[in-house]
């Protein structure tokens, strides 16, 4: 099994116009599970429940869409009546499945391959997803990465600089690109952390950023509340998605995973759509600059 991660390059990519050709090499394979479809056991990416036409043809893009909470929120929206552009990085047979699983909600899809760390990569993908649905409603704010170290000196230049690049500064660089072609009634839901608000003593640097996601949700719900788009975020706890394997967690972490939450388990990924279906669609027509927190029950501070 494989996981992908990012190299040093801070370049972009897309599957058809990238503008840098280089895609492949500016990536790297560690021998660890990336794919959904190799992942066992399967993380539950179903909806729940039947439809309400809560995103009747809205359209929503995701990023790291591909598997775990991403495709969960694909699945959901689409159930929804959204419309849905599916951005990842490499994993191109998971970016197909939840291409398949939009469509067969009888909504349309289109896959993005593209590394949001580039500026003109989000910008690329902006312009896709407006030649094929002619409009966007909601982004969805969702990649990122993290990889463990016990002591602060472990993490190198090279992997802080992408944690940071990945989480933070893509959101940054999509949100940018989305930001003009956004109007009134639109909503931007960020992917922040339990780890933000109750820290991480193996993933300092992943929970930074998470810290500046929600500072960022913060101050943007403040930047564009009065143009009537809405910006909230949603703070997981322990989910059992591809990201865990691909370096979350440690060898041993795995083994009991999610199981020092109060409920005693891991969450899956079709538990954390919903506070995203909540947060971007009218139900939360009052709500701004908040933070959901499926976790399991742990309690932090808002």
């Amino acid at each position: 099994m494989r996981c992908a991660t990012f190299g040093e390059d801070t370049e972009g990519a897309d599957d058809r116009n990238t503008p840098m050709a280089e895609t492949q090499d500016m990536i790297h394979e560690d021998p660890l599970p990336g794919h959904e479809s190799e992942l066992e056991p399967k993380p539950e990416w179903q909806p729940r429940y039947l439809g309400s036409g809560r995103l009747q043809d809205k359209v929503a893009v995701v990023t790291g869409a591909d598997s775990g909470i991403g495709r969960a929120v694909a699945a959901l929206f689409a159930r929804e009546g959204a419309d849905v552009a599916i951005m990842y990085l490499l994993e191109d047979d998971d970016a197909a499945e939840t291409k398949r699983i939009v469509e067969a909600e009888g909504r349309r899809a289109i896959t993005i391959r593209a590394d949001i760390r580039s500026p003109d990569a989000c910008e690329l993908a902006v312009r896709q997803t407006l030649e094929t649905f002619g409009r966007i409603d909601v982004l969805i704010n969702n990649a990122g990465e993290q990889h463990p170290d016990k002591d602060i000196t472990d993490i190198t230049e090279e992997q802080l600089r992408r944690t940071f690049q990945t989480n933070i500064f893509g959101m940054f660089f999509m949100t940018q690109a989305a930001r003009p072609h956004l109007k009134p009634g639109a909503s931007i839901v960020n992917c922040t952390s339990v780890t933000m608000y109750k820290g991480s003593k193996e993933l300092l640097d992943y929970s930074s950023t998470k810290g500046a996601i929600t500072a960022f949700t913060r101050s943007l719900s403040e930047n564009l509340v009065s143009e009537g788009i809405r910006v909230n975020a949603v703070a997981p706890g322990p989910i059992w998605t591809p990201l865990n394997p691909c370096g979350g967690a440690t060898p041993e972490k795995l083994e009991n995973f999610g199981e020092d939450t109060p409920m005693g388990r891991p969450g899956q990924p079709n538990e954390v759509a919903p506070s995203f279906l909540f947060l971007a669609c009218e139900d939360a027509s009052y709500m701004s600059g908040q933070v959901l927190h499926p976790n399991g029950g742990i309690i932090v501070g808002s």
